[in-house]
């Protein structure tokens, strides 16, 4: 019996140590998966990808004497993803290569550094909205080349201007023919044709949602802008002092969410904290995010007091700050 009992005990210390040991393997294996979990959590990506508004560095190329050649130089070196291209930033350029030549450069250097090309924003080629047909069909060839340059260079869209009139009933029927007729052409090399809150009756939202739905086709969209809210101008003027703001700007934002295929994330200053002093941006973002939108959000800096890199940076980290806010 005695000898019995031992084989008893010791039985039950082996059972005793393998169900301690199995329990610390378990400890272990749940520490690793809180571990993993924990960091999946810290490189979480946001919902969208970052792009650069050339815009943002208008200062550095036209006053600073750089050459828009480096924009993808500098969007790299800044971390973006893509590259929101501006047209008249290379109208010097276009004017000594020739169009082609400068188009090929920047497939060149956007596929030398790794960067993306996302669209082209045209401006100075007509405008699409012009109440008289024969000013409207001059824009649209004007635009053709931008379209097949865009293709080229592996671009979605191109962004638009529609200013015409500040008439409403001359305005929609105008800018639908306009923006038809350069978007039928423009499907036929799968680019999109985006329009902006850029100004005068774009800037209405109700009134643009009117147009898109008139022109009707898949590839024509919107661009929501988060500043650009002014209707009316001192004297009528493309730009200059504003007369007239579009009042409700983050039920515009919404409005055009459904129609949208780029995001343009404009800020003017920033707070001690680093939100925008005029934008609610984690409110946008979440407008944003709830439209189901997950394509690229260019960021665009526009104001006077950072240096245009501090501007683009600020953006930035409110953008990804915001990001992790709506998580």
């Amino acid at each position: 019996m005695p000898k019995y009992k031992t084989l008893q005990k010791l039985a039950f210390i082996i059972v005793l140590c393998v169900s301690l040991n199995m329990l610390a393997c378990k400890k272990n294996v749940n520490k690793e998966t809180a571990i993993e979990t924990a960091s999946k959590e810290v490189d979480k990506e946001p919902f969208f990808k970052l792009s650069l508004a050339q815009w943002s560095l208008h200062r550095t190329f036209i006053e600073g004497g750089v050459s828009p050649f480096k924009f993808a130089e500098i969007s790299k070196s800044l971390d973006f993803e893509g590259l929101e291209y501006v047209s008249q930033l290379y109208s010097e350029e276009v004017e000594a290569l020739g169009f082609d030549k400068v188009i090929d450069s920047l497939k060149t250097l956007s596929d030398k550094h790794g960067i993306q090309n996302v669209l082209i924003m045209i401006d100075g080629e007509g405008d699409l909205a012009d109440p008289s047909e024969e000013v409207r069909n001059k824009a649209v060839e004007n635009h053709k080349k931008w379209v097949d340059a865009a293709q080229k260079l592996g671009c979605h869209a191109i962004r638009v201007n529609t200013f015409g009139t500040n008439d409403p009933e001359l305005w929609i029927p105008a800018v639908a023919d306009g923006l038809k007729k350069l978007s039928e052409y423009a499907a036929t090399k799968n680019i999109n044709v985006l329009c902006e809150n850029h100004g005068w009756l774009s800037s209405d939202v109700p009134v643009l949602m009117q147009a898109i739905e008139k022109v009707n086709m898949d590839n024509c969209g919107t661009l929501p802008d988060f500043g650009n809210w002014c209707v009316k101008r001192k004297e009528g003027a493309v730009w200059g002092e504003c007369e007239e703001v579009y009042e409700d700007k983050y039920k515009g934002i919404e409005m055009m969410l459904p129609k949208a295929k780029a995001v343009s994330a404009k800020a003017y200053d920033f707070d001690e904290n680093g939100n925008e002093t005029t934008l609610d941006f984690l409110r946008i973002m979440k407008l944003v995010k709830d439209s189901g939108y997950t394509g690229f959000i260019g960021v665009e800096y526009e104001g006077n007091r950072l240096s245009e890199q501090e501007g683009i940076i600020a953006i930035k980290e409110l953008l990804l700050k915001s990001a992790k806010s709506l998580e």
